[in-house]
Order: C-alpha cells, then structure tokens, then sequence
C-alpha cells in the first residue's frame, strides 16, 4: 500500500485514524450489549461519577474538547437517559447528573475503561513513538502555534 508524503492528506488520514480507534471501541460496546452506546459518553459518565454533578464548561475544561462538543453530547445523552440536566446557580449554567440507568452502567463501562486503556498502552508500544504522547506534544504546539498561522506563514 502507498503511503502519503509527509503532510499530504493529514486531515484525511486522521480522521480515517479516529475513525479506527473509534469504531472498534463501539463494537465493543456493542459486544458489551450496549448497541447504541457511544464512545464519547464514557468520559462524562465517569466524571460526573467521580467528582458528582458538573457543568457542561467544566466537563470540557477537564476533557479538554469545546464547550459546543460536550453540550452536543450531553444533549444526545439526555436523549438515550443517561444524564439529566439541572439549572446552576446562574440560569446560563446546565448541570449534569447521572440517571440511575448511566450509575447501572458503571461496573461494565470501568471494566471497558481499564481494558481500552490497557489497549492502548499496548499500541503505543507497537509504535515508534507513543502515539498518546505525540498527540499531546501535537496539541501543544498547535495551542502555541495554530495550524492558520503555520499556513498562513507558508502563503
């Protein structure tokens, strides 16, 4: 198989990258029992689990994706009865609790955790570099340095 150069396509192959990691992850919720379980909600469960109930800022502050991703999936949540939404102090805030369905989910949902986490250790070892440790590195230096100005300074 042919391979990119360097650069070329990098949108298109990381995207086709997610797309991998993402999709096996859901077939293993699938094989789980959990069909319509997706691999986004984990995170939030297990956050609202372990530090109680937060908000929609807060859950993408701490998972490190944008206010507008976690709200989507927050909604999409809410819709499949793992989260309810409560009003903060301030009426802009929502609040998230868990459902006595998502609290029913945890035994297996940390069983998952522990093993794609595992799983991933053990690709990163396949890896000449770890790929969790480029991502970060990735997402540092465009935080310094967005992807926009290194075009706009090659125009």
């Amino acid at each position: 198989m042919d391979h990119a150069p360097a650069g070329e396509y990098l949108g298109t192959r990381l995207r086709h990258l997610l797309d991998l990691l993402e999709g096996d992850v859901a077939r293993v919720y699938t094989d789980l029992g959990l069909p319509d379980f997706r691999p986004r909600y984990t995170p939030v469960i297990r956050l609202v689990h372990t530090r109680g109930p937060l908000s929609i800022r807060d859950l993408a502050d701490t998972i490190g994706v944008t206010h507008s991703a976690v709200s989507q999936t927050v909604n999409q949540m809410r819709r499949d009865g793992l989260v309810d939404l409560k009003p903060g102090d301030d009426a802009r805030r929502r609040i998230v609790h868990l459902t006595d369905h998502a609290r029913a989910l945890l035994p297996t949902l940390d069983a998952e955790w522990t093993a794609t986490t595992a799983a991933a250790r053990d690709l990163d070892a396949d890896l000449p570099y770890p790929l969790t440790a480029l991502v970060d590195a990735t997402l540092r230096a465009l935080g310094e340095k967005p992807m926009r100005d290194r075009i706009h300074d090659r125009m």
